[in-house]
């Protein structure tokens, strides 16, 4: 499966939700929609599950020698921002009415309920009515109901909102079993440190355009954000000393002849290193990347929204 997302905007009264924004996901792939609430995550989400059609551009899918200009939805498994199930019935009863919705047998629908309902430790409370559940657990339930029917897109609207950490982690394994299966999964979330585990490529709003796309280590290289670099020296060298150098924009001593230094973000590391070589033997060196968090952070600060007069 591929879907191409081409050039799309959408504006809802005076207010443009998504500008011009384009990206490519092949089969297999975690993909992450990233940026803070109004970024415009959620409109591109509704134009991709078939909720409102863009105003310009175009959504191409293709999938087994077949092409269309929208996610047909026996493809597609959805996880909405609003969930929608049934407290007054049981777990068995929701997932076994929303797989036949999908088309699925009862029997091949219980199997796949067998294995996702043990998958997720609520196989002993199948028969209990959903509004016995925590939060948590009527989460799981919905995850679960996204997926019965094996489609090809799954699209997860905040996967991890309302888990503690330790169901955080239980569905960062359910993610990459989808991933395993063949399944495409489209996913929004503010859990930087789940994201990070999991997405392929991954794409960052602000007020409704991408401000980075790509790999994790894309995104690195785009952000141009301030490199981080730990050394030792065998010989005596002082802070003063390495601060004089270029691209050096600050030194934090360590312990002993240990050092932190901060370099520009368009400075070249192999350039810094020769430069330290000539002033003291190295006996460590040590990059250290910034994670998707601190990615996140300094990208949305170089993106405020403007504040009218």
């Amino acid at each position: 499966m591929q879907l191409i997302v081409t050039a799309i905007s959408k504006a809802y009264a005076s207010v443009q939700a998504v500008k011009q924004v384009s990206f490519q996901i092949n089969s297999g792939e975690i993909f992450a929609l990233l940026g803070p609430n109004g970024a415009g995550k959620s409109s591109i989400i509704r134009m991709l599950v078939g909720m409102t059609q863009p105003d310009s551009g175009s959504i191409m899918i293709s999938y087994q020698d077949q092409h269309f200009d929208h996610v047909p939805r026996r493809f597609l498994g959805y996880l909405p921002e609003d969930r929608g199930l049934y407290p007054d019935k049981s777990i068995e009863k929701n997932l076994l009415y929303l797989a036949q919705l999908h088309g699925l047998t009862k029997s091949k629908a219980l199997t796949e309920m067998d294995y996702w309902l043990d998958v997720f430790e609520l196989t002993e409370r199948r028969h209990e009515d959903l509004k016995q559940l925590s939060k948590g657990n009527q989460q799981k339930v919905q995850l679960i109901a996204a997926v019965l029917h094996q489609p090809a897109l799954v699209i997860l609207d905040e996967p991890f909102s309302g888990l503690d950490p330790i169901n955080q982690e239980k569905v960062v394994v359910f993610l990459k079993q989808l991933k395993a299966k063949g399944m495409t999964v489209i996913l929004s979330a503010h859990q930087m440190a789940m994201v990070e585990k999991l997405a392929d490529h991954m794409l960052l709003m602000a007020q409704g355009r991408v401000v980075l796309a790509g790999t994790l280590q894309h995104i690195q290289q785009q952000s141009q954000q301030q490199q981080r670099m730990k050394i030792a020296t065998a010989s005596a060298v002082t802070a003063e000393q390495l601060q004089q150098l270029h691209g050096v924009l600050s030194v934090e001593p360590l312990q002993a002849q240990h050092f932190l230094l901060t370099l520009a973000g368009d400075v070249s590391v192999s350039d810094c290193l020769k430069q330290l070589l000539q002033h003291a033997e190295l006996t460590l060196i040590e990059m250290q990347t910034p994670d998707l968090h601190q990615l996140y952070l300094a990208a949305m600060a170089k993106h405020k929204p403007e504040v009218a007069a």
